[in-house]
């Protein structure tokens, strides 16, 4: 289907069906089938003498160069995110964001990351690349004078997550993407939260854009991938990186991959659906202090959200009015519908306790705006349950708390 000329100009939801589908990998069926190779053969010298020259997907030299699996795959993310000209992809989310922090800085280097950014980033800034030699300073992306004030002649990178991680700040992309390109750094979104179909990072002016594809695209809680999309010619710097890597997935994950990808439209579309359906009846709530949902008007950040993006998911956070710990643990404890688990994206819905204190550095947790008691948070994942059923389990779960905190 991706052979077809207009291809570039049909809808989201349509590419998501036919990205990746060329004739020449399909054959006679849907999909791509599953090439498992670590050899590719030549017909003779010659054409193995050309293999070398042209590295690039479509062309079989090597297992690790990938095959028409895992092209498939990087073909079809590349066609739903505007602006790029390839894609990578790795063995998880954070295998991506190492990748491109080791395709973009050198020992001396400064790189700025988002001070409420996904806690495996900022451990990578405050170990592994400490390790190289390159310097982390974390900034406030909400605070754009002192973020650009952090700029110097090594800056090198700059790491944007939207919204944030666990407590959900909407920040203003494309001014921040605009001032590291104004200093000569390079901007990188991770946009696992509102993939492409939600944000057009490229378009937006970010430079490279990383997605958990372990989250939203393989959508079942059965893969670990991560991508990373960008330009011509840092998409090219990405790939030779990866490939001296030795990085490779796997052609049966890359199957699966596809698999979610052809759903991620609706399933997102049903997800934040149900989510904002339940974001509006927690706000109704006398236990609840504050809902954290950028697709909430009341949230803080909406109107920049509103602004940007197109889309949401699922995953928001909500914070206790008053509560203590031992509310929290219980109200948890009491949710049968949600599992209590880490990730998110899959089709069934989540819950774990967030404390945004343990991982910042400058933004204070909780907010000047909010009172210092209403500090407990709750993070959710919703999946595709039906949305009456998960709100009467987040119902009988408040109940539960009252309960035990009354002693009935």
């Amino acid at each position: 289907m991706s052979d077809l000329d207009n291809f570039d100009d049909l809808a989201p939801f349509t590419k998501l069906v036919g990205g990746g589908r060329r004739k020449e990998w399909t054959g006679a069926v849907v999909n791509p089938p599953v090439w498992r190779a670590s050899t590719h053969v030549y017909e003779n010298t010659a054409a193995l003498a050309q293999g070398p020259s042209r590295n690039e997907d479509g062309r079989f030299f090597y297992g690790r160069r990938g095959a028409p699996t895992q092209w498939a795959l990087c073909e079809a993310l590349t066609k739903i995110e505007p602006g790029a000209h390839g894609t990578v992809i790795y063995p998880s989310g954070v295998a991506a964001i190492a990748g491109v922090m080791l395709t973009l800085l050198r020992p001396g280097d400064v790189v700025l990351i988002t001070d409420n950014a996904y806690d495996p980033t900022r451990s990578m800034g405050t170990g592994m690349l400490t390790d190289f030699g390159i310097e982390t300073r974390f900034y406030d992306p909400l605070d754009l004078a002192a973020y650009e004030g952090l700029f110097c002649d090594r800056t090198r990178a700059v790491l944007i997550e939207a919204p944030g991680s666990l407590s959900m700040e909407v920040c203003d992309v494309p001014e921040l993407a605009r001032i590291a390109r104004e200093k000569g750094a390079v901007s990188v979104l991770d946009n696992t939260w509102a993939s492409p179909l939600g944000f057009a990072g490229l378009e937006k002016g970010v430079d490279v854009t990383v997605m958990a594809l372990t989250k939203h695209v393989g959508g079942h809680s059965d893969l670990m991938m991560g991508s990373a999309s960008a330009g011509q010619a840092l998409y090219e710097k990405l790939r030779k990186r990866s490939q001296d890597l030795g990085i490779v997935v796997s052609p049966d994950d890359a199957a699966l991959a596809l698999r979610g990808l052809r759903t991620l439209g609706v399933r997102l579309r049903q997800e934040a659906d149900s989510a904002l359906r339940i974001a509006r009846w927690l706000e109704t709530r006398p236990e609840v202090a504050q809902v954290l949902c950028p697709m909430l008007p009341s949230s803080p950040g909406h109107d920049l959200w509103a602004r940007d993006f197109t889309g949401g998911c699922g995953l928001f956070s909500f914070v206790l009015k008053g509560g203590t710990l031992t509310d929290r643990n219980r109200f948890i404890d009491a949710l049968n519908l949600f599992a209590i688990g880490y990730s998110w994206g899959g089709f069934e819905s989540l819950v774990v306790p967030i404390e945004p204190a343990r991982h910042r550095d400058i933004m204070p947790w909780p907010p000047e705006s909010q009172g210092d008691a209403d500090r407990y948070g709750v993070r959710l994942a919703v999946g595709l349950e039906d949305v009456g059923d998960l709100i009467a389990d987040l119902d009988q779960a408040f109940a539960a708390m009252r309960q035990a905190r009354t002693g009935g």
